[in-house]
C-alpha cells in the first residue's frame, strides 16, 4: 500500500475539486478526521495494516464531495474501487476501506471495531471544544444549500442529532461523550419554541 503517495494525491484533489461552498466537507475536514482516527488508534492500540486501512478511509470518506453531495459516501466507495489498486491495495482491503466508508453515512452503522473507529472519528467534534465553530461550518454549509433555514431551526436539529448520536470506542466514550451531553443542555436553553 503507498499510502504516503495516495495521500499526496488526494489532498489536491480535494483542494481543486472540492466546492468552496463546503465550509465543513471541505479538505480540512479530511485533515481533521485524520489527526483525530490517529489518536484514537493509538488509544484503542490499532496498528500496522489496519491503522494504514482506517487512514485511507479517512482520505477518501468524503471524496464523493467532489462530485456531488448526494450519496458521496457510495460515489467515493466507487472511486476507491477505481483508484486504490493503482497505490498496490487489493480487493480485500479495497473492501474493508468501502466498509468503512460506508459507515460513516448518517445515521452511523459501524459492523466492527476498524467501522467504530473512523464514525467516531467523523464525528469527534461533537464532544470537543470546538464543537461551536464546526458547527457553525456545517450550519452554514447546509444554509448555502438550501437544507435549512435558520439557527433556530438549526439549534432544534442539533439536539435532536446529539441526542440520537452515540459514541462506539472506549476513547470517545470516556473522552468525548460527557462534553457533548454538556452541548445538548448548552443548546436546549437557546431554542425557542
Amino acid at each position: 500500500m503507498m499510502y504516503d503517495r495516495l495521500y499526496a494525491d488526494i489532498m489536491l484533489k480535494l483542494k481543486e475539486e472540492l466546492p468552496k461552498e463546503l465550509y465543513y466537507h471541505g479538505r480540512h475536514h479530511t485533515i481533521d478526521v485524520l489527526a483525530t482516527l490517529t489518536q484514537i488508534c493509538k488509544a484503542e492500540g490499532v496498528l500496522g495494516n489496519d491503522l494504514v486501512l482506517l487512514q485511507t478511509a479517512a482520505l477518501l470518506h468524503d471524496i464523493g464531495f467532489t462530485v456531488g453531495a448526494t450519496n458521496h459516501e457510495q460515489t467515493g466507495c466507487d472511486m476507491a474501487l477505481k483508484m486504490l489498486p493503482e497505490y498496490g491495495y487489493n480487493a480485500v482491503q479495497i473492501e474493508s476501506i468501502s466498509g468503512m466508508i460506508m459507515a460513516t453515512k448518517i445515521p452511523q452503522s459501524p459492523k466492527n471495531k476498524l467501522e467504530e473507529i473512523i464514525c467516531d472519528a467523523d464525528l469527534d467534534y461533537l464532544g470537543r471544544n470546538d464543537f461551536y465553530p464546526i458547527s457553525n461550518s456545517l450550519f452554514r454549509e447546509l444554509k448555502t444549500r438550501g437544507a435549512i433555514s435558520d439557527e433556530n431551526e438549526w439549534n432544534k436539529l442539533q439536539v435532536k442529532f446529539l441526542t440520537a448520536h452515540h459514541y462506539f470506542t472506549t476513547t470517545n466514550i470516556t473522552t468525548r461523550e460527557p462534553e457533548k451531553q454538556k452541548r445538548i443542555e448548552e443548546l436546549k436553553k437557546i431554542i425557542v419554541e
